[in-house]
């Protein structure tokens, strides 16, 4: 027991944890950014808001939500302590600076780290929060299953204690469901939040750019076959493709608000 506290201590076992947490955050990654593309959906947010709904109250993804909020405070806590304790090792800067993005990255994932956690407190709860705990607003659809006509308008509760509906009335579906989808249309219409995203996304992507490949590494998951095909997903999907996405979001909300 003594054994195995000391390895999770030490600097090997802290970048283990590191690794794992990270992988874990990178397959959250994905996953959310299948659910956020439905914002493209143009339903009104009908897609997006019936998944929103399953994604707070359906109780295994509720339990895998929890746990990925762990991961994000161990991940972040044991960054900050290797952070600080790189630092004291090595309390005089590299005299030359770093010439390649990976090597920029690499020296810098503390600040990068930094600027993703701050804009991970403040978009959850300018999103989560608000959804989750307070009463918000809510939307009715009506889908006329024959033709899938789809129709929309605001839906006031009669009981403060309404969260989801489903009926039908002949051949009408009616979805009575709690808006997510203005609260992010208002929220990226905000030229201030768009730009923290784009930020964020930045941040993301060279964070991502060095800490996938890092992890696999760190892992002994090192092999001549797979490397390239690590190292590839790494950059493409996780450092380009990914923050990409997810900074189009904002970017395209804002537009529309301005026509």
């Amino acid at each position: 027991m003594l054994n195995f506290k000391q390895f999770f201590r030490s600097s090997v076992g802290r970048k283990l944890i590191m690794s794992v947490t990270g992988l874990f955050l990178c397959l959250f990654l994905i996953v959310h950014l299948g659910g956020n593309l439905t914002l493209f959906a143009g339903d009104e947010g009908y897609t997006f808001n019936i998944y929103a709904h399953f994604m707070t109250h359906f109780p295994p993804v509720e339990i895998a939500a929890y746990t990925l909020y762990i991961a994000i405070l161990v991940h972040a806590f044991y960054a900050l302590s290797l952070t600080i304790k790189n630092r004291k090792a090595r309390p005089v800067k590299y005299a030359v600076a770093p010439k390649t993005p990976v090597r920029w990255a690499s020296l810098n994932m503390g600040l990068l780290g930094s600027i993703i956690f701050l804009f991970l407190v403040i978009h959850m709860s300018n999103f989560w929060g608000r959804y989750k705990f307070t009463e918000g607003a809510y939307r009715e659809y009506r889908k006329e299953l024959l033709t899938g006509k789809l129709t929309s308008a605001v839906y006031v509760p009669a009981s403060p204690d309404f969260e989801y509906a489903v009926t039908t009335e002949g051949n009408t579906e009616i979805v009575r469901v709690k808006d997510l989808y203005v609260i992010v249309a208002h929220s990226f219409s905000l030229l201030w939040y768009v730009l923290l995203y784009l930020v964020a996304m930045a941040a993301v992507s060279y964070h991502l750019y060095h800490g996938f490949q890092s992890a696999f590494r760190t892992a002994g998951l090192v092999h001549q076959r797979y490397t390239p095909v690590i190292q590839a997903t790494g950059i493409w999907l996780f450092a380009v493709i990914i923050p990409l996405a997810f900074a189009s979001m904002p970017i395209v909300f804002y537009i529309k608000s301005l026509l």
